[in-house]
């Protein structure tokens, strides 16, 4: 069964390439367009990695990330937040409220793959572990 990425992003032409990057890679996606919905997304689902924009409509991705780690159900699904916010203050603040990794925007969808494969892989290594 193919892994599945939750993407978060309310930029459609953002979305669109997150989710052709996703999927170039064998993941099924599941898209979220705002803060809320990401939430109910990522509890519905369970997916085994997020994508996470910061600055979304109703929750930024700072609340939905605290969020979700807060809640046993969702708090071990890694989250990447993906940002054009690139300052160590909010990078810095992305680790506070629980989020795995940083990337800032823009980015190249060969560097955003990797980083989503290799947060994969350590995923598998400590459940097979």
């Amino acid at each position: 069964m193919a892994k599945k990425i939750l993407v978060a992003d309310d930029e459609p032409y953002i979305l669109m390439a997150l989710t052709d990057a996703v999927e170039m890679e064998g993941y099924d996606c599941v898209t979220a367009v705002n803060g809320k919905e990401a939430v109910e997304k990522a509890r519905e689902e369970l997916p085994d990695l997020i994508l996470l924009d910061i600055m979304m409509p109703y929750k930024d991705g700072y609340e939905v990330c605290e969020e979700l780690k807060a809640d046993p159900e969702t708090r071990d699904i890694p989250i990447i937040m993906l940002t054009a916010k690139s300052q160590q203050v909010d990078i810095q603040r992305g680790k506070e409220v629980g989020a795995d990794d940083y990337i800032t925007k823009p980015f190249r969808p060969s560097t955003l793959r990797k980083k989503f494969n290799e947060v994969l892989d350590a995923r598998k290594i400590i459940e097979e572990g």
